[in-house]
């Protein structure tokens, strides 16, 4: 049984690239489903899924450092939106806030 070659480290970079550049198309396309739809709870998870999306992007080698920056500026703005169209109008909290909550009552 033989096993594949390992890929070379350029075509490995060519791979991430296109990866990258798909990832950036698809959030795109989010962000124009975001403007096309009026439902908040679409919308919610829209906004969230495109924050994802852009903090992806901004770990990527195969982009610069002033795109990554932008990538992270857009991912917290998204995330801020997220966090306005969320029913309860704050981030999600950790375990204990939940549980200062929880004994408030």
């Amino acid at each position: 049984m033989q096993s594949l070659p390992a890929p070379s480290p350029d075509a490995q970079l060519q791979e991430l690239a296109r990866a990258c550049q798909s990832l950036w198309l698809a959030t795109l396309s989010l962000m124009t489903a975001y403007m096309h739809n009026g439902a908040p709870a679409h919308r919610l998870l829209l906004a969230r899924r495109i924050a994802r999306n852009f903090n992806t992007l901004r770990q990527q080698e195969c982009y610069g450092e002033r795109s990554r920056a932008r990538f992270a500026k857009l991912a917290q703005r998204w995330q801020r939106t997220a966090e306005r169209l969320s029913p309860q109008g704050e981030a999600p909290v950790g375990v204990f806030t939940r549980l200062q909550r929880l004994f408030a009552r």
